[in-house]
């Protein structure tokens, strides 16, 4: 009884920290680093994002393949941006399914309906949504994917709950974020990204998911896979 006792205290105390800090993140982590993309030039973007030599981009089809995606699944591609992946995701779970592009940028989202109906893509669902909440509707997405997104969340905590609540049963977390490293990591890197990948696992592990598996990547990016506690 009184391991049981334990156990429950613990519990409770991780949830009521979770919950505290959702409820408290009134103030963003990162004030304005979002600010370049909101009125920005979509069409320059691409130029800078789709370009040989940025990992991201040429080793799409190898980051595409981590998700395991299979015909009818709906997706969360969170951060689309020019929306690359998305219309990868939109061509791999065919027209019984649904990838939701999500990113709080207009122009970015303009874009991404722009190519899905120039490409016949009719099972991609732009989303323009708020900096502390993905939108979309609970149990809706079988696998939510973040490419160089995290570290853009002005209020992780908030964000997390609303990924938690919108992701199935059984459903995964795809993260590819920056390796950051003081002392090794590049400067952008080290003003951009707020924290290390150590840090970044343990915001999910509190909110309520598990580590399922690290796929090896490169040395400066890293790929994570989460799930759901059980």
């Amino acid at each position: 009884m009184q391991i049981e006792r334990t156990i429950i205290q613990l519990l409770t105390l991780i949830v009521a920290g979770f919950v505290t800090s959702v409820s408290a993140q009134d103030e963003s982590v990162k004030p304005g680093i979002n600010d370049r993309f909101m009125d920005a030039d979509a069409e320059a973007w691409v130029a800078r994002f789709e370009r040989d030599g940025r990992d991201l981009y040429t080793r799409r089809d190898e980051i595409t393949a981590v998700l395991d995606l299979r015909p009818g699944m709906d997706v969360a591609d969170i951060g689309a941006g020019t929306g690359y992946y998305t219309m990868l995701f939109a061509e791999r779970v065919g027209p019984d399914g649904v990838v939701y592009a999500l990113d709080i940028a207009d122009n970015f989202i303009e874009l991404i309906e722009q190519r899905a109906a120039e490409q016949g893509l009719t099972n991609v669902r732009p989303i323009v949504n708020p900096v502390d909440s993905t939108a979309l509707e609970p149990d809706s997405v079988d696998v939510v994917f973040l490419a160089h997104a995290y570290h853009h969340f002005e209020y992780p905590y908030k964000m997390l709950d609303s990924i938690r609540s919108a992701l199935r049963p059984g459903g995964t977390v795809v993260l590819v974020e920056f390796e950051r490293v003081e002392g090794v990591s590049p400067e952008f890197v080290l003003n951009m990204v707020r924290a290390g990948k150590g840090t970044f696992t343990d915001e999910f592990r509190n909110a309520g998911f598990e580590l399922i598996e690290e796929v090896p990547f490169t040395e400066k990016d890293y790929i994570l896979k989460f799930g759901l506690r059980r």
